[in-house]
């Protein structure tokens, strides 16, 4: 064997080392630019609401609270928030109670085609979306006289979020082990009672899941409060958003970013409040 035979091994091996390092290298590199990408944003929000002459780049602030100031007093703004607050507090409460009511019915009852009916709704909700059905859910809310109205807001996207909803519970519902609610029935317990004291606190973290994810999904809605909201003082903070614009007609990016950062929080807020209680493990039930 010769000793450039024998050097080949030794080569091929450091080749090796060498290409490990540097596809190491190349991943670093491409993590720390895709979280600067989406790091950036996040700088803007907590940083620009601060300087006095905000720009859509991220730059040391000239230090101010005018901006805060500005949005008090605008008539409009806080009470914004206020309105998206009941919105997706009051989509939350009618998704949650029949979502829970359905994803429960069609755990328990057997039904021909129950499956094939959950992803066909499914299906629907994902390809019907807002913009698809905007027409005839105008016509409709005009119809019965919820134009204008959070209430007529309200019942459009609960609508729009049920089928996920229940699509989501069912899961859990099926975890609730049968044995405890037959135990309870042995007790004297009625369905509304076993439905209360036995199913909801076990499948509780999969009802918190879906709770605040309804919240964010409404937090954020644009189209549909925009639709059927002609009233500045019952818009929500999504909508209101829109009209801040200079006289010149530029976008009033004082105003904006004040208003970003007071319209992030409640989000924030969620996120902290979820993390802590729940750590984002949501599991459903106890297996039999």
């Amino acid at each position: 064997m010769t000793a450039a035979s024998r050097r080949d091994p030794h080569s091929r091996r450091l080749s090796v080392h060498f290409r490990r390092i540097a596809g190491r290298i190349l991943f670093v590199a491409l993590m720390v630019a895709i979280g600067v990408f989406f790091a950036l944003p996040l700088v803007w929000l907590f940083v620009a609401p601060f300087d006095a002459n905000p720009t859509m780049a991220v730059r040391w602030p000239d230090w101010t609270l005018g901006s805060f100031q500005r949005l008090a007093d605008n008539p409009y703004a806080l009470r914004s928030i206020l309105n998206s607050l009941i919105i997706a507090g009051g989509t939350m409460a009618v998704t949650v109670a029949f979502g829970t009511l359905a994803s429960y019915a069609l755990s328990r009852v057997r039904i021909p085609g129950r499956d094939a009916l959950l992803y066909g709704l499914l299906l629907l909700s994902s390809i019907v979306t807002g913009t698809a059905a905007m027409v005839p859910t105008f016509q409709l809310m005009n119809a019965i006289g919820l134009i204008d109205t959070q209430t007529g807001v309200m019942l459009v996207l609960a609508g729009g979020l049920l089928p996920t909803v229940v699509f989501i519970l069912k899961d859990f519902m099926d975890s609730v082990p049968k044995s405890y609610e037959e135990s309870a029935r042995l007790y004297g317990a009625k369905p509304h009672q076993v439905l209360r004291d036995v199913v909801i606190p076990i499948a509780r973290p999969g009802i918190a899941f879906v709770a605040i994810w309804t919240v964010v999904q409404v937090w954020g809605n644009f189209l549909v409060p925009y639709l059927l909201l002609r009233e500045p003082t019952s818009q929500p903070a999504a909508v209101l958003m829109y009209t801040f614009y200079t006289e010149s007609g530029q976008a009033d990016l004082r105003l904006i970013s004040a208003f970003c950062l007071v319209f992030a929080l409640p989000v924030i807020l969620i996120y902290f409040f979820v993390n802590r209680r729940f750590g984002f493990r949501f599991y459903g039930g106890i297996k039999s």
